[in-house]
């Protein structure tokens, strides 16, 4: 059997609405990546030195990063040696199996680390204009569906109407929001929130944060302060600091990531717009370079439209079309 059938089979006892999910929202990358791996392997009939080069090309503009697709590229040569393919049509499964392996290192990673012992403390980083506030009240949304008490923090003090626009946010999914005036101290807005969180007993508390202050230095010292105000009120909190990255800026992505990650440990990515891009090759270029787990995707513009991440449902998402017209059965 092969490695695509046995991922439809283990999507199978999963709601539809997970996969269906993914499938809709990766149409802009599935109809880059995987319409131009079908049109090369109709192409090249034989694997050889170009067929792997016009492979590379393919993958690079999708945003699967440089150092990625050479790792992917060698192990490709290396399997198809190893179990004597030929022919470029027996590839294309090896192509997905490779891929999923190399999202799926640990599937517990990509869970949320939950307190369970009280309040779970997240702190939400990012530059402007990634979704981040918006990240966060979708999350937010989502927890108090799951009966979770949830409380915001208005932690961006710097950018106009960031406040403001939490507050929507709140409002939409029914938590209150923890605020001082624009322009005041993060860290203060982030210490009220938390004696809030203490004396009300809340099950999340979720801190928003600047995205850019005058320079980078500063941005990265008072993410430094803001986490170390948390740690000291709630031992062992942040249990978990996400990342917001914009999946339309691809590579950038990746240096925000490295930038923030210095000053805050990133836990995890929360990657956005992800239905809006053809570049979502650059899942595999976090997982694979920074080894942070994606934990959450943004699939549109809704309250509802957060999803965990599952690596299965995207690999899938990715490649049905390209294996149904292999005559892989995907649908």
């Amino acid at each position: 059997m092969s490695f695509f059938k046995k991922l439809k089979e283990k999507l199978a006892g999963q709601k539809e609405s997970v996969t269906s999910k993914f499938k809709d929202g990766l149409s802009k990358t599935r109809h880059s990546v995987a319409q131009k791996v079908n049109n090369l392997v109709k192409r090249y009939r034989k694997v050889d030195e170009e067929f792997f080069e016009e492979l590379e090309e393919i993958l690079i503009t999708a945003d699967v990063g440089v150092h990625t697709v050479m790792d992917l590229i060698d192990e490709l040569k290396d399997q198809a040696r190893s179990r004597n393919i030929k022919e470029t049509s027996e590839l294309q499964d090896v192509i997905i199996e490779v891929l999923a392996k190399m999202l799926t290192k640990d599937e517990e990673e990509t869970k949320l680390r939950l307190n369970p012992d009280g309040t779970t403390v997240i702190l939400m980083v990012g530059v402007n204009g990634v979704g981040k506030t918006t990240t966060i009240g979708k999350l937010a949304n989502r927890f108090k569906q799951e009966g979770k008490s949830v409380l915001l923090a208005a932690g961006d003090t710097f950018r106009a109407g960031a406040i403001d626009q939490l507050e929507v946010w709140g409002k939409r999914a029914g938590v209150d929001v923890i605020k001082h005036q624009e322009g005041s101290d993060p860290a203060a807005v982030i210490y009220d929130a938390l004696q809030a969180a203490k004396s009300r007993k809340v099950d999340v508390l979720i801190c928003d944060t600047a995205g850019r202050l005058q320079n980078k230095v500063n941005l990265m010292k008072e993410l430094e302060k803001v986490k170390r105000v948390i740690s000291r009120e709630f031992p062992g909190a942040p249990h978990e600091v996400l990342l917001a990255l914009d999946a339309t800026t691809g590579q950038n992505a990746l240096s925000q990531a490295k930038e923030f990650g210095k000053a805050t440990d990133v836990t995890g990515i929360v990657l956005t717009k992800l239905d809006g891009t053809a570049k979502g090759g650059i899942v595999f270029a976090i997982r694979h370079e920074l080894d942070l787990p994606v934990k959450f995707v943004t699939l549109g513009e809704g309250i509802d439209d957060i999803q965990p991440f599952d690596a299965d449902a995207f690999v899938y998402g990715l490649f049905s079309e390209m294996m149904t017209e292999a005559g892989g059965d995907a649908e």
